[in-house]
């Protein structure tokens, strides 16, 4: 199913996994609005709703760089408002904007809690239901939203419960044509730069499987919603084997990489399948 000519919103796309998955969109013939709050420069976390633009266009595709905040509804409607104003439809939503701070209860401030459940959980909300009056119009409307498989035990919620309910609050909103994506792996993100030193890590893969992943996911027929996909398993399934080219540091083995939270057995065993491996992969 061919993206030309499709035109998608997405949220956060001013860097990182949202920035990747818009360059391939664009490399697709889509036309891009990029929503995100970051509109200057900052030395700390490189990228633009602007040098986004710029990247998307370089890939092929139309921009519309749009300074958002999400948790503001005037802003989304705005936004949503401006791009189909300038594209003159709404076809796909990527709902990828998020907070992110791993900690416990006792180092979680009031403040931390209020932003990852206003911009995870209510942004992604927000900008579903004001955007779904325009994808209704659309003859292959789509949501995909980066969030986790839900998965409720114990030890998800013991180390930072706040991320995770925040993280499975996007989960949980469906609409039409909705499906969530989620890497099986670590991915190598200025975020994550931020909080954990990622750059010393070398078993991390890069934003590009995320957005080979969104690829294939919004080429499927309107038959294929309610899921909530992995990347790896999307992409092997597709008869994409060769994942050394997503790993950060070329030559790392696929058994070697730093696996991500919220996996299931029934994930792990899954991997195990389509990778044809003799013994499982590592567990958390």
């Amino acid at each position: 199913m061919s993206l030309k000519n499709t035109v998608v919103f997405i949220t956060g796309g001013s860097r990182g996994i949202g920035e990747a998955i818009a360059i391939r969109l664009a490399k697709e013939g889509a036309s891009i609005a990029i929503a995100a709050k970051t509109a200057d420069p900052n030395p700390k976390l490189p990228g633009t709703i602007y040098s986004a633009a710029k990247a998307i266009e370089a890939a092929g595709g139309k921009a519309l760089p749009l300074q958002c905040d999400i948790r503001d509804e005037h802003q989304v409607k705005a936004a949503i408002d401006r791009t189909v104003e300038t594209f003159g439809h709404l076809d796909v939503v990527i709902n990828n904007a998020s907070a992110i701070f791993l900690k416990g209860t006792l180092e979680t401030d009031p403040k931390r809690y209020d932003l990852m459940h206003d911009i995870n959980g209510r942004g992604t909300w927000l900008v579903t239901k004001l955007a779904i009056p325009h994808l209704i119009k659309s003859k292959n409307p789509r949501v995909l939203t980066l969030s986790p498989p839900l998965d409720i035990k114990q030890k998800w919620f013991g180390t930072n419960p706040a991320y995770t309910m925040a993280k499975y609050n996007m989960s949980m909103l469906y609409g039409i044509a909705v499906n969530g994506l989620w890497p099986y792996t670590v991915i190598e993100t200025a975020a994550l730069n931020m909080i954990s030193r990622a750059k010393s890590r070398p078993n991390l893969r890069t934003p590009e499987i995320m957005a080979d992943a969104a690829l294939e996911i919004l080429q499927k027929p309107a038959s294929f919603t309610g899921n909530i996909c992995i990347d790896e398993i999307v992409l092997r399934e597709a008869g994409i084997t060769d994942m050394g080219k997503y790993a950060l540091t070329p030559g790392t083995k696929d058994e070697d990489m730093l696996l991500d939270g919220f996996l299931s057995e029934e994930i792990h065993d899954r991997i195990h399948l389509l990778r044809g491996q003799r013994t499982p992969p590592a567990k958390l």
